[in-house]
């Protein structure tokens, strides 16, 4: 044995998952999908980060993947100032509820946040395919070309 076992000179980082979309959190080793669909529940854009990202970290790299929309509905996680400022620079409404967090929560219009529903039951739909739901793939190009695959099917139906 030598007697400096341990980790390399790197620290106790853990190598390549980041790369690929694998993040570590409570429930293990992890991958969200973050996308947009339309205003009839159809994918329009994707994008993959590691489990432990939080939900607004990518949400302008993925609106600048489309055409400004009309208007946005998204949840409480998406509740940040600099989004908010970027949709109304865009003339996009905004119908995002406050976090509790929030001093003054900034009204929205409820009637509208009940078609929020469109993109969970996207989600479900490409879920229903078992290599999505279950992510087999390692490597992050090929698991978002095979979301891409159900998304184009369910297109279709």
């Amino acid at each position: 044995q030598h007697a400096c076992q341990g980790a390399p000179v790197g620290g106790r980082r853990k190598r390549g998952g980041f790369a690929h979309a694998i993040g570590r959190s409570r429930g293990g080793r992890t991958t969200k999908i973050h996308a947009l669909c339309d205003g009839q529940g159809r994918p329009v854009a994707f994008l993959l980060t590691p489990g432990n990202i939080n939900d607004i970290t990518p949400a302008l790299d993925l609106l600048a993947m489309i055409a400004p929309p009309e208007m946005l509905l998204a949840d409480k996680a998406y509740d940040a100032n600099r989004l908010r400022l970027w949709l109304s620079e865009r003339g996009a409404v905004a119908v995002i509820p406050s976090t509790t967090s929030r001093r003054a929560p900034i009204p929205y219009d409820t009637k509208r946040y009940k078609a929020r529903n469109l993109i969970e039951r996207m989600f479900c739909r490409l879920k229903d395919f078992r290599r999505i739901a279950t992510r087999y793939d390692k490597r992050a190009d090929i698991f978002l070309s095979a979301i891409c695959l159900a998304a184009a099917i369910s297109w279709w139906t």
